[in-house]
Formats: C-alpha cells, structure tokens, sequence
C-alpha cells in the first residue's frame, strides 16, 4: 500500500534550475519510447536565467488521515504510469491580510471585497506570461493548501453549511488528497510581477501554481445545480452575520492582553460574526447556557440572545499546574503573560 506523503522542502539551487528548465524543455519523442533533450547550450543558458534563488520549493501530496476508515489505498491502479507521487513548483505567493485558517473566508463570494496582491516569482520569464491578462476582469488562481500539509486527506468532511458529514469531492474543503485550492478572484491591475486582486479568500504566503483567465462562455454553466447545496436544510451563503458585543470586564481584559501584545478583539469578533454555533472549523462547545471559544491558548465564555453574540469573560486555557513557576521552560516567556492574567482576573 502507498500512501502520498506531504512536505515542503527547500531544493538546491542547482536542482530548482535542472527542473525549471526540464519543464519548459520537455525531453521530445523520437520515435518509439526514445527521447532527446532540447540543445545542451539553450537548456543551460535557461536554467542560469530561470532559477527563482531559494525559491525552489518542492510539493507534494499529503498524508492520508485514515482516521474515520480502515485503510486507504494508492489512488492509481496498480498498472498506472502515474503510481508514484508528482512534484510541483510554486509561481508565486499571495500577500492577503488573513493570517490563520479560521480567518479566511470560506469562499470568494464571502470576502467582502478583501484586497490582496498575488506576487510571480523573478527571473522565470513570468512578465512574458503575463501578457494580455490584464484584458481579463477575473481569474483563476490555483493555489496549494499550505496550512494543511499536517492534517492530511479526510473522505469524509463537516462544511460550514452542512448538520452532516459530506464526501470531501463533493465540498470545497481543503482536506483533500492533494490539497489544491481554486479561486475565482477580480484582477485589479498588474504592475510587473504584481497582480493586484479583490474578493481574495487565500491565506498570507500561499503558493501560487497556476494563473488561469476567467472566460464567462465557459466557465459560467447557465444548467449548473447547487447540488446538496439547495436542499432547504442548508444556509444561505454569505451566511447572516451575528451581532458582536463586549461585557465590561471582558472588554477590560481584552485591554490588559492588548497593553502586552496580545490583540484578541478583532480576531474574536471576526469568528463569532461568522455564526456562534458548535462547529468543526471552529474551536466552539456549549457550556451550560452559554459557550466557549477557545482561540489559541485563551478561552472567552459568551452567550447568544437572536442575533447577538455578547463575550462575557476570559480564561486562561492553561491548568494550574502548566502555569507553576518552571513547569515547562519552553513556554516560560507565553506563560508568564497567562500567570499575570490569572493574578489580575483570577
């Protein structure tokens, strides 16, 4: 049994040159199964021009989380040239003001017209590539779902509009087998390397793969369906946002954690508006008749009254015995801020 394994890792320079040139020189059949390379001097000269220095990063697909079945199998048949796993090379990365996962929105369409720029990586002969694509309003950009590498391939997911577990070809997420991502953004403007875009849905430092103009003959299918989509158990999309309101004291502790660099508000606001209920992609339980967000090491208790969601108070997520003086060195510096907190609200 095989199983597609996930890392990044940094190449040589030298092996990010062989292969930037090999790609655009692709060995040529002659005849039979025989091949011969491009001329020696042109692939030469297009491997010293080409090679993004330090860019090199080599991708491949993830782990399988076999968690919810028995085992999973190679995807190709055994006979497959294609058995072993592929390797692609990044374009680019996307600059995006979202920095973790549960910030990004769930699609484009729910951005609300976030701006960020897509950068091409240089000398690869990208400014050629981009001509003429500035004729177009939207695009595609294909993406890899970098912050997933670890988590691996799911079958079976929980979308945010979705009571039920759904097979992951079926959804958008990105637990996926190769974790691939496509978006449909509003291209803005190119300067040079620089493709300035709107209702942008990727996460800060995503690799780029491939850049695609968006062509409404054939790309927008009058005959599509929503699929399990437009059953009327599921949610409108963009979904309602709640109401976000602050207690005093919660807004005082908030104060204290901002005055030692640690900013809570926006982000906590930011996830509750999206829907206070228990979720998947969101670290949310019901705790007697309220709930609990729990965001990074910090716990926040809020209630829900219609539309509104009102945060009452903050925790500490640590047990007592994790903030004892010397308990784990490694953290020490993050724990002293928690020890303060704790004296200063209980």
């Amino acid at each position: 049994m095989q199983i597609f394994q996930c890392y990044l890792t940094c190449s040589t320079a030298l092996d990010q040159q062989r292969r930037v040139a090999e790609t655009l020189y692709p060995r040529k059949p002659a005849g039979g199964d025989r091949y011969r390379r491009a001329p020696e001097a042109v692939a030469d000269a297009r491997r010293a021009r080409l090679a993004p220095e330090g860019r090199g990063a080599r991708l491949t697909a993830p782990a399988a989380d076999v968690s919810s079945r028995d085992e999973m199998t190679d995807p190709a048949a055994p006979d497959s040239p294609w058995a072993g796993p592929f390797s692609v090379h990044p374009i680019g990365i996307v600059h995006s003001p979202f920095r973790e996962r549960s910030s990004a929105p769930r699609q484009g369409v729910a951005a609300g017209g976030a701006l960020g720029t897509l950068e091409l990586f240089k000398q690869a002969g990208f400014e050629h590539a981009l001509e003429d694509l500035a004729s177009f309003r939207f695009i595609w950009v294909l993406f890899w779902f970098h912050e997933n590498q670890a988590r691996g391939f799911r079958p079976k997911v929980l979308p945010p509009r979705s009571s039920r577990r759904r097979g992951v070809f079926a959804t958008r997420s990105p637990y996926r087998p190769n974790p691939i991502g496509l978006s449909a953004v509003e291209l803005l403007g190119i300067a040079g390397l620089k493709l300035s875009v709107r209702n942008l849905d990727m996460l800060d430092q995503t690799p780029i793969l491939d850049l695609k103009p968006y062509v409404p003959y054939s790309d927008a299918l009058g005959e599509a369906n929503s699929g399990w989509l437009s059953q009327e158990s599921a949610p409108a999309d963009p979904l309602p946002e709640y109401q976000v309101e602050f207690a005093a004291r919660a807004l005082t502790q908030l104060e204290f954690l901002a005055q030692h660099g640690v900013d809570l508000r926006a982000r906590v606001a930011e996830v509750l508006r999206l829907g206070a209920q228990p979720h998947a992609y969101r670290r949310i339980k019901p705790q007697g008749e309220g709930w609990v967000l729990a965001h990074k090491a910090w716990r926040l208790d809020f209630s829900i009254q219609e539309r509104v969601v009102t945060v009452s108070n903050l925790r500490t997520g640590y047990r007592a015995s994790a903030l004892a003086p010397g308990a784990d060195p490694e953290q020490e510096p993050e724990l002293v801020l928690h020890r303060a907190f704790v004296t200063r609200f209980g």
